[in-house]
């Protein structure tokens, strides 16, 4: 077991090697993207990529105040779902209610990668493995449709 500090040092330790690993890595749009700190440029909706003791997922979150607008942005998710799972190359789980790590009510489409640990380091090149592809995967999508999400604001 590791200690508060430590388990915090190499959570850090992942992201930034992550980062580095993804720094050259262009977006749909051949510009410069922070893989890690993925700006949607849309408020309220998020790509998040979380790595933990038991498992890593990646996610969109919406996360409006007004739960019958955040339903509104999840049906517009649903609207493009089979353009996100040829994206994806696969199906993720859609989740029209859920709650998030701060403890706010979401809405959110996940895959998670269970059985790794980000505080196992010989496990990081199979966490990098199976980040990369989706955030990636996740950035062409919303290249495509993000103007369709700017319009519902």
């Amino acid at each position: 077991m590791f200690s508060r500090e430590e388990a915090a040092r190499l959570r850090q330790q992942f992201w930034i090697t992550f980062g580095k690993y993804m720094k050259t890595v262009p977006g749909a749009e051949d510009l410069p993207v922070n893989w890690v700190n993925y700006k949607t440029g849309v408020k309220h909706i998020f790509f998040r990529m979380d790595a933990e003791q038991k498992y890593v997922s990646i996610a969109i979150e919406i996360v409006h105040p007004d739960s019958d607008i955040r339903a509104l942005i999840f049906q517009q998710f649903e609207a493009f779902k089979l353009l996100l799972e040829n994206a994806l190359n696969e199906t993720w789980e859609w989740q029209p209610f859920a709650t998030n790590a701060f403890g706010k009510e979401v809405a959110k489409i996940t895959c998670v990668l269970p059985q790794v640990s980000v505080y196992n380091q010989q496990q990081w090149p199979d966490i990098i493995t199976f980040l990369k592809p989706r955030i990636m995967a996740l950035d062409e999508f919303w290249s495509a449709v993000k103007p369709v999400f700017e319009n519902l604001q």
